[in-house]
């Protein structure tokens, strides 16, 4: 057995086509993103005043200072709060965004949002990139579909948490629930 396993060919050539993705050079335009591009559809990944979180890996020495979620075909309806979050692996909030509070989100939009303050990450892992909506019909966001965990130690790809959730992230991710939809989430 290789370091590689029972695989035989060249990692680079067979991840090539993330290449041509689109993405940024991360070394011009740093980012890290939960999702590659290709594969992704308007799913239903919110439900109104309850956090979806979906986990993205970050490294040692990022500083994550926004997070972008995507609308789908769907826009934000009469929204009356929505805000982004950061929240380390173990599910402490570690920065929010301001609460958008009735401001518009069309369909098909790219919506980034500062977090209030800088995180540094001082350990490689997965964390958690969290959003609610508020509003008489929520978003649609591009994402994918993923399941259940079954081995140990994996982690959801996306729960829920919360309910009747308005301007204020709560301090930590309690009791949070597999969800099949996984929004793109792309941190900066």
């Amino acid at each position: 057995m290789t370091l590689l396993g029972t695989f035989k060919g060249n990692p680079r050539n067979d991840l090539g086509w993330m290449n041509s993705a689109g993405r940024p050079d991360p070394d011009v335009v740093f980012h890290r993103a939960n999702l590659p591009r290709v594969g992704l559809d308007d799913v239903a990944a919110l439900t109104s005043g309850v956090m979806t979180s979906a986990a993205l890996y970050l490294q040692d020495g990022d500083t994550i200072s926004a997070l972008t979620f995507i609308s789908a075909g769907t826009a934000a309806g009469s929204p009356t709060n929505y805000w982004f979050a950061l929240y380390s692996g173990a599910g402490a909030l570690l920065a929010q965004s301001a609460d958008q509070t009735s401001a518009a989100w069309a369909a098909d939009t790219a919506k980034t949002l500062a977090l209030s303050s800088a995180v540094k990450i001082s350990k490689s892992g997965i964390y958690y990139a969290a959003i609610a909506v508020a509003a008489t019909t929520v978003p649609t966001l591009v994402g994918t579909t993923g399941a259940r965990p079954h081995l140990t130690g994996e982690s959801n790809l996306a729960q829920t948490s919360g309910s009747a959730l308005t301007a204020t992230a709560p301090a930590t991710i309690a009791t949070p629930a597999f969800k099949r939809q996984v929004p793109l989430v792309i941190a900066t």
